[in-house]
C-alpha cells in the first residue's frame, strides 16, 4: 500500500493550549500528604519524587517539543463499529512491506513503541534486509490516550478489542492479511488475533506466554488463586513468589475491582494520577533501582500527559474489570488456541520464582500454557523489564524479525 493510496488523512496530534494550561493550574494546586517515613518508599511513591516530576512537569517539560517528536509518524483518527480509534503509522520502506499492527498494555501509550516503528519500518536503514519490512500500525487502545473519550462502550476488553482491530487493519485500511505483535494487555489483544483470525494473519509475536482466560473466573484479581504458600518452600523461591506479588498485587486488585472509584481522584488530580502510574514504571521496568536510567523524566511525562490530555485514566484501568467480568469464550476448540505462527520474547526481570533466565524457555515448554501457542520463535534476554520494546528495543525488534522470516 503506498502513501497515495492509504485510504484515511492523517490528522496531527495536538492537544489544546487550555487543557495544558489546566494542567498546569491543578499540578500548581495540588495537595501533599505527609508521606511521613517513606524514605525507603515502603508505602509507595516517595513525596520528594513526585514533588520533583511535578515542578518540572510544570515549569521545564515542553509538551509541544514532544508533540513534534509524535507527528514525526504519520497519525489517524477513524471509528471502528462507533469506537474512536487513534493511530500512529510509519510507512515500511520495502518493496512490498507487510502490515503489522502494535498493540500496548498498561501503563504504556502508543509512543512505547516508538523505538522500534522506524527498525521495522526500514531494515535497510539499520543494516538489514529491506524485503523485511513492515507497514507499522500502532493504534491507541480503545479508552487510552487519544483514542478517548469512549462514551459508548463501557464493556470493552481484550478479545472485544482483537475484533476491533480485525476491522481497523481489513476493513478500514484494506488490508488482505497482516501481522500482529504485543505486550501485557496487548500480549492478550494479539493472542485473540491468532486465536480467532488465525488464517487471515501472517502470525504474532508477543511478549509474554499467557493463557488467554488469564482474567477468567472469580478471583481474577489474584495471582495464586487464594491459595497459601507451602511451607517446605526454598527461601529464593518464596521470597521471589512474595516479590512478584507485591510487584503486581494492587494494581490487579485495584483495577479489576474497583477501578472506578480510583478514577475519581486520578481524572482530578494530575498528581496522583501521576503517582499511581509512575508506582508501575518504577517496579515494572529493569531500572536496577535508577528509574531515568529507562526513562527520563521527559519520557515518563510525555507518557503521562498522553493519559491526562483526554481524561483517559478511567477508560484505561477499566479493561482489567472488563476482562473479568465478561471472561474469555474460545472461538473454536481446536489445538494450539492460538494457531497462528507465534514468537515469544521473555526477559529475566520476570522470571517465574525459582527459574533462571537460561531456564526460561524450558520452563515455558513444561508448563501448560506452551500447548495454547502455535510457537515457532522462542527468546529470552537477560536485560528488560516488562516494557520490553522500549527497554531493549534492538532485541525485541530483531526477535519479531526472526518470527516472520519466511512466513510472508
Amino acid at each position: 500500500m503506498t502513501p497515495a493510496s492509504f485510504p484515511l488523512e492523517p490528522q496531527p496530534i495536538h492537544v489544546p493550549d487550555e487543557t495544558l494550561a489546566d494542567l498546569k493550574r491543578r499540578l500548581a494546586s495540588t495537595r501533599w500528604p505527609l508521606d511521613a517515613g517513606n524514605e525507603d518508599g515502603f508505602y509507595g511513591v516517595r513525596r520528594e519524587y513526585l514533588e520533583e516530576l511535578v515542578r518540572y512537569w510544570i515549569d521545564e517539560f515542553d509538551w509541544r517539543r514532544a508533540e513534534r517528536a509524535i507527528n514525526a509518524y504519520e497519525h489517524y483518527k477513524t471509528d471502528v463499529d462507533g469506537v474512536p480509534v487513534h493511530f500512529m503509522r510509519r510507512p515500511g520502506a520495502g518493496p512490498n512491506p507487510t502490515p503489522l499492527i502494535l498493540s500496548h498494555g498498561w501503563p504504556w501509550t502508543f509512543w512505547h513503541w516508538s523505538k522500534v516503528v522506524d527498525r521495522l519500518a526500514d531494515p535497510a536503514a539499520c543494516g538489514g534486509d529491506p524485503s523485511e519490512s513492515f507497514d507499522v500500525i500502532v493504534p491507541s487502545l480503545p479508552g487510552y490516550g487519544f483514542s478517548a473519550p469512549l462514551p459508548n462502550r463501557p464493556d470493552l476488553n481484550f478479545w472485544k478489542i482483537a475484533d476491533l482491530w480485525h476491522k481497523l487493519m481489513t476493513e478500514n485500511l484494506g488490508y488482505e492479511k497482516y501481522a500482529a505483535g504485543g505486550c501485557d494487555v496487548g500480549a492478550l489483544v494479539t493472542g485473540q488475533l491468532g486465536h480467532k483470525y488465525a488464517s487471515e494473519l501472517y502470525g504474532i509475536h508477543i511478549g509474554s506466554g499467557q493463557k488467554l482466560s488469564f482474567f477468567n473466573g472469580d478471583r481474577g484479581w489474584d495471582f495464586s488463586g487464594g491459595r497459601p504458600l507451602p511451607d517446605d518452600l526454598p527461601e529464593d523461591v518464596r521470597e521471589r513468589i512474595i516479590e512478584l506479588d507485591r510487584r503486581f498485587a494492587s494494581h490487579l486488585a485495584v483495577h479489576v475491582l474497583d477501578p472506578g472509584t480510583l478514577a475519581y481522584g486520578l481524572s482530578d488530580s494530575p498528581a496522583g494520577m501521576l503517582a499511581w502510574i509512575l508506582e508501575r514504571w518504577t517496579r515494572w521496568s529493569d531500572n536496577g533501582g535508577n528509574l531515568e536510567s529507562v526513562f527520563s523524566k521527559d519520557d515518563l511525562l510525555t507518557h503521562a500527559t498522553i493519559f491526562w490530555a483526554n481524561n483517559s485514566i478511567e477508560t484505561s484501568t477499566r479493561i482489567y474489570a472488563n476482562n473479568n467480568r465478561y471472561p474469555w469464550t474460545p472461538s473454536h476448540d481446536r489445538w494450539p488456541v492460538i494457531e497462528a505462527p507465534t514468537g515469544i520474547t521473555f526477559v529475566g526481570y520476570e522470571n517465574p520464582p525459582g527459574v533462571a533466565t537460561g531456564d526460561r524457555v524450558r520452563n515455558f515448554l513444561e508448563s501448560d500454557r506452551a500447548a495454547w501457542y502455535n510457537h515457532v520463535n522462542l527468546s529470552v534476554h537477560d536485560r528488560g523489564g516488562h516494557f520490553i520494546p522500549w527497554e531493549i528495543p534492538d532485541l525485541w525488534a530483531e526477535d519479531l524479525l526472526r518470527t516472520f522470516r519466511g512466513r510472508r
